[in-house]
């Protein structure tokens, strides 16, 4: 299975992975799918949140979402506090912390997202810098 993942990420163009201090610290990466957005913000209930939005496909509705990682540090993170947009679009998890997303990005070599039978898969190469400077950007008092 992941050398299937992996060899599927081989034949589609890299795309960068992106940070942003304004106007909240932001972490993205765009596929010719998808795009995912990690966000925080101190003046939310739940600062950090992840968005995958979807190009032509949208999410299957689950009681479930899986956010995996392959890699050195592999881990698997479930969650039953997702949300879909009205087009089911756009899939958001929002949290206190998001230690665990973070490290996953950072320090491995892929991400697969699942809900139901919808599932995207993220290549992680160059995130560990600007997860780092995501990391520094939310540890920072804001002025």
């Amino acid at each position: 299975m992941r050398l299937a993942i992996l060899l599927s990420l081989l034949a589609t163009p890299a795309f960068a992975w992106e940070f942003s201090s304004s106007p909240v610290c932001t972490l993205s990466h765009s596929t010719e799918k998808a795009d995912l957005t990690v966000t925080f913000n101190s003046r939310t209930d739940g600062p950090y949140a992840i968005e995958i939005t979807q190009g032509d496909a949208t999410w299957q509705p689950a009681p479930m979402f899986m956010l995996g990682f392959d890699g050195p540090r592999r881990s698997v993170i479930t969650t039953d506090r997702h949300r879909l947009d009205d087009a089911g679009k756009t899939l958001t998890v929002t949290d206190t912390g998001f230690g665990n997303v973070l490290d996953g990005i950072e320090f491995n070599f892929v991400a697969l997202a699942r809900s139901g039978e919808t599932a995207l898969v993220f290549s992680l190469t160059g995130a560990a810098e600007p997860v780092q400077r995501f990391r520094l950007c939310a540890a920072s008092p804001e002025i």
